[in-house]
């Protein structure tokens, strides 16, 4: 017994030592944004944000190789892992982001086990995440009371949020930031004067951008507060100020990047930010801070709780039948589910490996705000009764190499969760008509967004792009999804003679990479007043001249800014 927990005792410290590698490492990637922030080095942000993804799964190896030599024998004796756990919650107490560390343990758990379900003797069922200490007393925010005029103020915060680079024109921003804050309070419908503006004291970095978030306070009133900072040519300006919760929600929305924020504690960030965004899950909170293994445990837990919650039963989503995918999901619950099917329907000629590679690049690739982040799954159980009949049939049938239908549970080995979002032809056959144009016209902007980070959708039919809650277009079909640079874009070909323009069958050759841009408006299958309307103002994206200079650029390896906001609400234009 002695010698049970002697290994359980050393087995559990070098678990936590790992994790502790982990944060260490993890904030030392993230405290290099603001270095490239400063010096515009934006490919070797980029490399930064891929190389903090890799992180977890390169420790979490490690860590596996080091209990093997520890444990031996008892690497998957359960009573040595239950006093294991022991073991971890004791050390705890010296942990700061006590909610990470015990996710940590439960990914080394699952990853020796392989666990179906949970198992709540070796691993943190009930997530000690509520453990943060914003509230009155919290130093994680700055106030700053507006005693004085308000340019006054923001100038203040400027002098506190310096960089290693001067600000272009500090007092001239700082007006403008004023004048647009003094505007906005009251054109939200704000009676009270301003009282005082908070900022979390991090600054959150992403691509070219850097972000002052907070709130501004009037009284009773409160209202979230977001100021874009950019650098141009050497120089930080003020880009844009955010006051609206739909504003600021869309900058940490599901289709964007993870931002690189030093904090010890990210509970105390997330917390802060649900002061600001209510509606936003705490999930996609963790995650928006680049903590996604938490936020895909947090992610798991509300859909338990939902189900404890609800009667309704998994089913088919709506919107056509997936090739490559059987998609379900609650009519009551906000995200939906991604299976990949055995065999792919003619014409697709991608193989299951081509698919969750597509999956990957979308997970490390910057999305723009246009590519939903779905989060990966392994050995999930579900109560049988919660499926309908239709679909469990489905499943048995056309998906039976990663899902196991028992008596009573049914073992999902691996799927996708992402976000709901109302597929965008089913939007635009029920929308008024100026819903619709909105939309059209956005889903003309998504594919421009799109191209500006070196990512081809590959297919262009409007069934595999979505509708947001924010009325904003999305795509989320990835199985034939590229890159920009890895296309070959090519004009139509004149036909030479009648015969060659009655053919059914092509009159010149195809390569596997090309792409005729002129083809998409008929693939989208647009009536035609829409698609007037998107020739009208994004015409360039259905030629060849577009996408060809675009992949120029790329290989050229520039770095094309896709703004988190519109360009209306630039200060600069």
């Amino acid at each position: 017994m002695a010698q049970i927990v002697f290994q359980a005792r050393s087995a559990a410290m070098a678990i936590l030592a790992a994790y502790k590698r982990y944060r260490e490492e993890f904030q030392s990637i993230t405290k290099r944004a603001k270095q490239r922030f400063e010096e515009r080095d934006w490919r070797n942000g980029q490399k930064d944000a891929s190389e903090r993804l890799d992180l977890y799964r390169l420790i979490l190896k490690d860590i596996v190789e080091e209990l093997n030599g520890i444990l031996d024998t008892s690497i998957r004796d359960r009573a040595c892992w239950k006093l294991m756990k022991g073991f971890y919650t004791e050390a705890l107490a010296e942990v700061q982001s006590v909610e990470i560390a015990e996710t940590f343990f439960n990914s080394v758990t699952r990853h020796i086990f392989v666990t179906v379900g949970v198992d709540a003797n070796i691993e943190y069922v009930d997530l000690d995440i509520r453990r943060a200490r914003y509230g009155a007393g919290s130093t994680i925010h700055r106030r700053y009371a507006v005693d004085e005029k308000l340019f006054a103020v923001v100038s203040r915060i400027f002098e506190d949020y310096a960089f290693g680079v001067p600000y272009k024109d500090a007092l001239g921003d700082a007006r403008a930031i004023a004048k647009e804050i003094e505007s906005k309070w009251h054109n939200l419908g704000h009676e009270a004067p301003i009282d005082s503006i908070e900022l979390i004291k991090p600054i959150f970095y992403r691509g070219s951008g850097a972000y002052l978030v907070g709130k501004i306070r009037g009284s009773a009133e409160v209202t979230p507060l977001i100021i874009a900072l950019v650098n141009t040519d050497g120089w930080v300006q003020a880009d844009a100020v955010l006051m609206d919760e739909r504003e600021v929600s869309i900058v940490f929305s599901f289709t964007r990047s993870h931002f690189l924020v030093e904090s010890k504690r990210p509970a105390d960030i997330v917390g802060y930010l649900r002061t600001i965004m209510p509606r936003k899950p705490l999930a996609e909170l963790y995650i928006s801070l680049g903590n996604i293994k938490h936020g895909k445990t947090e992610l798991y837990r509300d859909l338990l709780g939902h189900m404890n919650r609800s009667l309704d039963c998994f089913d088919h989503a709506p919107g056509d039948t997936g090739m490559v995918m059987i998609v379900f999901t609650m009519r009551s619950h906000d995200y939906v589910f991604k299976v990949i099917r055995d065999e792919f329907a003619y014409p697709k000629t991608s193989t299951r490996d081509v698919v969750m590679n597509r999956y990957q690049l979308v997970f490390k690739h910057d999305r723009a705000g246009r590519l939903i982040e779905a989060q990966e799954f392994e050995h999930l159980s579900f109560d049988i009764r919660r499926f309908s009949p239709a679909l469990l049939e489905e499943l048995k049938s056309s998906a039976a190499n990663c899902v196991t239908v028992g008596n009573k549970q049914v073992a999902i080995h691996h799927l996708y969760i992402e976000r709901r979002v109302e597929p965008l032809n089913l939007f635009l056959r029920s929308a008024e008509d100026s819903e619709a144009e909105a939309v059209v016209l956005d889903f003309g902007q998504a594919i421009r967004d799109l191209a500006r980070t070196n990512i081809f959708p590959g297919d262009m039919l409007l069934k595999n792009f979505g509708v947001t809650r924010h009325g904003r277009v999305t795509f989320y079909d990835y199985d034939e999804l590229c890159l920009v640079t890895e296309c070959n874009f090519r004009e139509m070909p004149q036909a030479r003679s009648n015969d060659e323009e009655m053919s059914a069958q092509p009159f010149f050759f195809v390569g596997p990479h090309d792409v005729f841009p002129q083809e998409f408006l008929q693939f989208m299958g647009l009536p035609k007043v829409q698609r007037e309307l998107l020739t009208s103002r994004h015409g360039q994206v259905l030629t060849a001249a577009f996408w060809r200079e675009l992949k120029r650029r790329h290989e050229a390896g520039e770095v094309l800014d896709v703004y988190p906001y519109p360009s209306a609400n630039r200060l600069n234009g």
